[in-house]
């Protein structure tokens, strides 16, 4: 069913947002002939499903169907095998070089429209909208903390894990300053829900979490990831999204936590004041 990599490429699209016809052939410089018998075979195949956004004449979009959206951990798993096997050294790391292609990707980020998702919060399991009403959203994404589980064997020894919990307790700190600037502030990892619950009323997080275990936010924006405990983890990244779900700042890789926070505010601050 996907062993085409035209299909593979077609799925990593629309997770990143792109679900006209039109956009997707200009993302992936296909021919329309091959665009169409991809599409409709993903379509058959129940990987993707077209909705109408247009009447007289009517135009689909294509969108994943809860089995396409079952495929992200498998794009993700190649994204990062390739990270590490193809464009990086081998090692495993929970971070990269600033010259790195994951560093260039996260830099290409700015400017990027975040696709409509969804992330379940840890307050109560509901879904949200990782963009927040108001001036900005710092979404700053962390590979996982030591409580309520235990972390995996030789976690400290991998470059970038370490400060988890330090960076909560910073932008729990700093809150009040980002929401009297207009902004709101998740932090975002591949933990359960429950797991991020009982971490975040250990620590008196008074924000919301989201839990990204399902990849959906890594597969939108092609956030970089590392394997650790069987387990795919996002590496330490800090995102600024405006209002409009653009994003207007991308710091990636994150090796001065105290220096991101502050660099965050900075942005938020500096958006407030364009508002």
């Amino acid at each position: 069913m996907v062993g085409d990599w035209w299909s593979l490429l077609l799925i990593r699209e629309t997770a990143r947002g792109h679900h006209r016809f039109d956009a997707l052939q200009e993302e992936l410089g296909i021919s329309r002939k091959v665009l169409t018998e991809r599409l409709t075979h993903l379509v058959e195949t129940g990987v993707l499903e077209k909705v109408p956004y247009q009447e007289r004449p009517t135009r689909h979009e294509y969108r994943l169907t809860e089995s396409g959206r079952g495929l992200l951990p498998v794009l993700l798993s190649m994204q990062d095998w390739a990270d590490r096997w193809l464009l990086g050294d081998g090692s495993l790391s929970g971070t990269a070089d600033e010259t790195s292609a994951e560093a260039r990707r996260v830099a290409d980020l700015t400017g990027r429209r975040l696709p409509r998702l969804r992330l379940t919060g840890h307050r109560d399991g509901a879904p949200v909208d990782p963009v927040a009403d108001g001036v900005a959203t710092v979404l700053f994404c962390y590979p996982a903390t030591g409580s309520p589980s235990p972390l995996p064997e030789g976690w400290s020894h991998i470059p970038g894990t370490v400060g988890c919990t330090l960076e909560n307790r910073l932008f729990r700190d700093a809150y009040e300053d980002f929401r009297a600037a207009g902004a709101e502030v998740h932090g975002v990892s591949t933990q359960r829900p429950d797991e991020q619950r009982v971490f975040a009323s250990q620590e008196d997080i008074p924000f919301t979490l989201l839990s990204d275990v399902d990849l959906r936010l890594a597969a939108a924006l092609r956030l970089p990831t590392f394997r650790a405990g069987q387990l795919l983890r996002l590496k330490r990244t800090v995102l600024v999204i405006d209002r409009d779900g653009t994003v207007r700042h991308a710091r990636f890789p994150v090796t001065d936590i105290p220096a991101a926070v502050s660099e965050a505010l900075a942005e938020v601050r500096r958006l407030a004041a364009e508002d």
